[in-house]
């Protein structure tokens, strides 16, 4: 029998809410605990509730099989209180043998997967370093749902995600990977007003998109129309070249974006106060000196809550991630770290988060709206994950059905692609267009 660890490469899982790690790569020996991630970290987003309240029965499958096989004694099924509350859950509660809820406070990021595994163990992973390194394994909720899915042999072809927002009314849908998200509004009748933004994520580390061009990946959570004056949108449009400019003169170095640096208060040693008064010429000759940016998770407090300035310090940071990228350097601690007496105190609420983001308004519970698959056509990229591209192995004019391999993984890591409508092929350089034969 295939093993879990090949079933997972086999059936394209990856991480369904972040970067797109692929799954299968996480299944390390030494794990003693295994955290199912349904913090749903950014506000507005109500997708793993949902999967949660209607397939709770396959996630738990999906976590026994990872347990089995990666031979951990327990899991915890970690959740916010506000969503512990709506299925009626408590701390402690047994979901079946080994799997018990682990209830968050509703705080930012809890989602972040150090936060997380400190939250809900009381253990730090070392800067830099893999959940691994602290005996953890950490998987989204829809994550261990495909791993149930993969085990009656269906691949990742299909979506949870949430439409939301300023809507009329907030969406869980379940819809093919790859469906255009102009077609996709179209059959749910979502209008974008003029003067809103449309987000592929959260409204803290969302992606800014073009409703006609772009698709449902395996990593879209939420789309989310925000209007743009709201802070949410604006600080997606941060000019970072001025933005580094200004950082380097009108920081008054009070400490405020480091004093509430959720990567901070777990003990690493990331300091966006220092890292903004860095010129970024002494940072291109010297690099090693702004190694600590690859510890920053990006969630955004230091730049729309913190600052009193109007500085951005993750624009600053995420600017000087790129140049470590290009020397391919990053941050890898070998001392153990301690959180600081203060973060209990400082983390962040998620309504004050909501307030200033300007986006508490839009935060209305999302209804299911079922799974739909009648779209005209779907384009499915082949670099949906971290790591080589899948490598495209179906004709320019093929005719396929849903659940067919059009594109295998590649050596190393990296994952295969499976066609989410049945349908004619077109094949480009890093994408397949399947169209719908009528």
């Amino acid at each position: 029998m295939m093993e879990l660890k090949e079933i997972m490469r086999s059936a394209g899982i990856v991480g369904s809410g972040g970067a797109g790690f692929p799954s299968y790569a996480k299944l390390a020996d030494g794990a003693d605990v295994l955290l199912i991630n349904g913090a749903e970290c950014e506000p507005l987003l109500y997708t793993d509730y949902i999967l949660l309240k209607r397939e709770l029965s396959n996630v738990l499958k999906g976590i026994e099989a990872v347990l089995e096989y990666a031979k951990i004694p327990a899991s915890l099924l970690c959740v916010k209180e506000h969503t512990a509350e709506k299925l009626r859950w408590k701390e402690g509660n047994k979901l079946a043998e080994r799997i018990f809820v682990k209830v968050l406070p509703n705080v930012y990021p809890m989602g972040d997967e150090i936060s997380l595994i400190y939250q809900a163990t009381g253990r730090v992973v070392k800067p830099g370093n893999l959940p691994i390194t602290a005996k953890t394994i950490v998987f989204n909720v829809e994550t261990v749902y495909n791993v149930a899915l993969a085990l009656k042999g269906e691949p990742v072809m299909m979506k949870w995600l949430t439409i939301g927002g300023n809507v009329e009314e907030s969406i869980v849908v379940k819809v093919p990977v790859g469906t255009p998200v102009e077609e996709l509004f179209e059959k749910y009748g979502v209008v974008v007003p003029e003067g809103h933004t449309v987000l592929d994520g959260g409204p803290s580390m969302g992606k800014v998109i073009d409703v006609e061009t772009a698709v449902v990946t395996k990593t879209t959570k939420g789309l989310l129309i925000l209007p743009d004056a709201s802070p949410a949108i604006q600080s997606k449009f941060i000019d970072v070249k001025k933005s580094v400019a200004r950082a380097e003169t009108a920081c008054c170095q009070c400490t405020r974006c480091t004093d509430m640096c959720p990567r901070a208060l777990l003990g690493y040693p990331l300091e966006p106060h220092k890292m903004v008064r860095t010129a970024m010429q002494a940072a291109v000759a010297l690099p090693q000196m702004v190694l600590s940016a690859t510890l920053c998770c990006g969630c955004g407090i230091c730049e729309t809550l913190a600052c009193c300035q109007g500085i951005s310090p993750k624009a600053v940071i995420t600017n000087y991630k790129g140049l470590l990228a290009q020397n391919k350097l990053r941050f890898v601690g070998t001392q153990e770290v301690e959180p600081t007496p203060e973060r209990e105190y400082r983390m962040v609420p998620s309504e004050r988060w909501e307030s200033v983001l300007g986006v508490k308004s839009f935060d209305k519970v999302s209804v299911w709206k079922g799974e739909t698959s009648d779209f005209t056509k779907v384009e499915i990229g082949t670099r949906q994950h971290i790591g080589a591209p899948s490598v495209i192995c179906v004709e320019d004019g093929a005719e396929v059905k849903k659940g067919d391999l059009i594109a295998s993984a590649a050596d190393g890591l990296s994952l295969p692609q499976y066609a989410s409508i049945d349908g004619k092929v077109t094949v480009e350089k890093e994408k397949i267009t399947i169209s719908r034969v009528r």
